[in-house]
């Protein structure tokens, strides 16, 4: 799989903008703050849907303009397709020139796996960082999977909203029923999705992290840890906690709760790992995902590198890159880099220069 053209209309400080990429490496190079990674920032947009640092889609169009829209030409397998966004008040996406009724209906169709500096916080942060590492696998590859998601969540809030009530007006205890049953149906199939995905990840992160480290030394453990794993258990705890959710105003039991501890020898690597070892664990991870996706849409995913350079040294980035031969890459960095069977842009004031 891979992007053939890119077209950019008063998208961030793009104002027109066509880009033809290379199958292989494509190097976006120049001063910061110019406009590289609003060109990787459209291709995650159209591939999942939403942007991955803005909080408001009006943060998207050119502040000159009132709209703004991308469009990306992509080769999937022995297809081509193409997937337009327009962005005003909302953003409306279209697929093969046909518009989608919800954006749950593009994701999937193009592939995207994506590094940026940010990502050792799935590493480093709270629960929250690494649930959404694992729901955003899962969403680009079971589309089910994301309606499951919105269905817990809008059952999650009315259940919190309804213990608020409670607490304040008095409400009937028993009414909760309602909510305890979906949660708890909900929370198993999440449950079984995120296992599922998480066995993948631990079938392939001993063999990728040794690649990249050239070392045998280090064992890579993860545990996936959760309350979901018995739908009758999970509603047994929601109604035995009941009193205190109502105390405190919100569920504190449930999936929105789960996650994941990666073990480097035994020792949890956010705490124990150093800077360098939670590097690497980030980039195995990011192996790990483009592998699992390879494996089930049987085609090589596109792999977005943001400011990657920066994060490594020169012996991970060179094991890195011996590993992502197949996949069309596209790099961001500050200065000019040289590497196999690359398309070279340059990038100045939004404006992107094939040289």
């Amino acid at each position: 799989m891979y992007i053939k053209e890119l077209y950019l209309n008063n998208f961030r400080n793009y104002e027109e903008q066509k880009i033809e990429f290379n199958n292989n490496i494509n190097v976006l190079f120049g001063n910061n703050a110019q406009g590289k990674t609003n060109i990787v920032e459209a291709i995650y947009l159209c591939a999942y849907g939403k942007s991955f640092r803005a909080k408001k889609d009006n943060e998207l169009i050119n502040f000159k303009k009132d709209c703004s829209s991308i469009e990306i030409i992509y080769k999937k397998n022995d297809r081509s397709g193409k997937i337009k966004v327009d962005i005003n008040d909302k953003k409306t996406f279209y697929l093969n020139e046909i518009k989608q009724k919800k954006i749950s209906d593009v994701i999937g169709k193009i592939n995207v796996v994506i590094f940026t500096p940010e990502d050792i916080d799935i590493i480093k942060e709270g629960p929250s960082k690494r649930r959404k590492f694992i729901d955003m696998l899962i969403s680009s590859l079971r589309p089910n999977y994301i309606h499951l998601l919105n269905s817990y969540n809008k059952s999650l809030e009315q259940r919190n909203n309804y213990l608020r009530q409670i607490k304040i007006e008095n409400k009937k205890v028993e009414m909760l029923d309602i909510w305890d049953e979906q949660l708890a149906s909900y929370s198993y199939k999440i449950y079984e999705y995120r296992k599922m995905f998480i066995e993948k990840i631990e079938e392939n992160i001993n063999v990728f992290h040794k690649l990249i480290t050239k070392s045998g030394k280090e064992d890579i453990k993860i545990k996936y840890i959760s309350n979901s794993k018995e739908e009758k258990t999970f509603l047994d705890n929601l109604i035995k906690t009941r009193e205190l959710d109502i105390k405190r105003g919100y569920t504190a039991t449930g999936i929105h709760r789960d996650d994941f501890i990666i073990y480097i020898n035994d020792r949890p690597v956010s705490i124990f790992g150093s800077q360098g070892q939670q590097r690497t664990m980030v980039l195995t991870l990011k192996l790990c995902e483009l592998q699992i996706i390879k494996d089930e849409i049987n085609d090589t995913p596109i792999l977005l590198l943001d400011d990657f350079m920066s994060e490594l040294d020169e012996n991970r980035r060179k094991n890195f890159f011996e590993n992502i031969k197949d996949n069309q890459v596209i790099i961001t960095c500050t200065d000019e880099i040289d590497i196999k069977n690359n398309a070279k842009f340059y990038i100045e004031n939004g404006i992107c220069n094939k040289l």
